[in-house]
């Protein structure tokens, strides 16, 4: 039975996914490519991040980019900054469109989840 790592109750999962360049190399497995943030929604620290690109040391390197940031207190600029200044592989605008629409849903995930105090 494999292990399951343990996540916290403020650990919730957003997902957003992009069409992908049709002359790139994980266009021939994946015809999108998949970005997930793991966010303590307490906190708006993106605690890890999941990519559908097939290089691994594509997946550490945009991880190192992202991971750690709070998307509460510094929105996404940042990130787009990072990676429109330090990742240019071709799926770079779909990585971009990606976050961006994760984003938007935890945005909207956090109006409706807001609680009155």
């Amino acid at each position: 039975m494999r292990e399951i790592k343990e996540f916290g109750a403020d650990t919730v999962y957003f997902v957003h996914y992009s069409k992908l360049p049709e002359d790139i190399s994980a266009t021939y497995v994946h015809k999108v490519v998949g970005v997930g943030f793991l966010i303590n929604v307490k906190t708006g620290i993106i605690e890890d991040i999941m990519v559908t690109l097939i290089s691994d040391l594509c997946k550490e390197f945009l991880a190192y980019l992202i991971v750690g940031h709070n998307i509460d207190r510094d929105g996404i600029d940042e990130i787009i900054e990072r990676i429109d200044n330090r990742f240019f592989g071709y799926s770079q605008k779909a990585v971009m469109v990606c976050i961006r629409g994760i984003y938007a849903r935890y945005t909207q995930w956090k109006e409706k989840n807001k609680k009155v105090n």
